[in-house]
């Protein structure tokens, strides 16, 4: 098998793991809700070939000459959050959120904190 074809063979087999429905999951019903997960996918490959000429070896014996070819590739995929369908709305809720108001909140209460005891520290001096 040729590089070309290895790397063709490599771009189709992650196309296949990487369609839209990698993107968009399959739709749940709750409630009324239509639920549909949205992920972020992202995919690569790589290919190459090489040889090396033969060489003299051990008592003037003639050591094979080495080819080798390869390819290779991955995907990768991140839920970003879902859409949500009724028959009111459509909206789209993103999830990690709860990360970012986490650090909002600890930052805003260590300044509470901070503002605290400098303006405690005046009252009292």
């Amino acid at each position: 098998m040729s590089t070309k074809e290895l790397v063709d063979a490599a771009v189709e087999h992650l196309h296949t793991r990487a369609g839209v429905k990698t993107v968009y999951g399959e739709p749940v019903v709750v409630d009324g809700k239509t639920i549909i997960p949205v992920a972020k996918v992202a995919y690569g490959f790589d290919g190459g070939s090489g040889s090396k000429k033969a060489r003299a070896g051990e008592a003037g014996k003639e050591a094979p000459a080495r080819t080798g070819e390869g390819v290779g590739g991955g995907v990768a995929a991140k839920p970003m959050g879902v859409v949500e369908v009724t028959d009111e709305e459509t909206k789209f809720v993103a999830f990690g959120q709860t990360k970012k108001l986490a650090w909002a909140a600890a930052l805003g209460s260590a300044f509470g904190v901070l503002v605290g005891l400098l303006l405690g520290g005046r009252r009292k001096g």
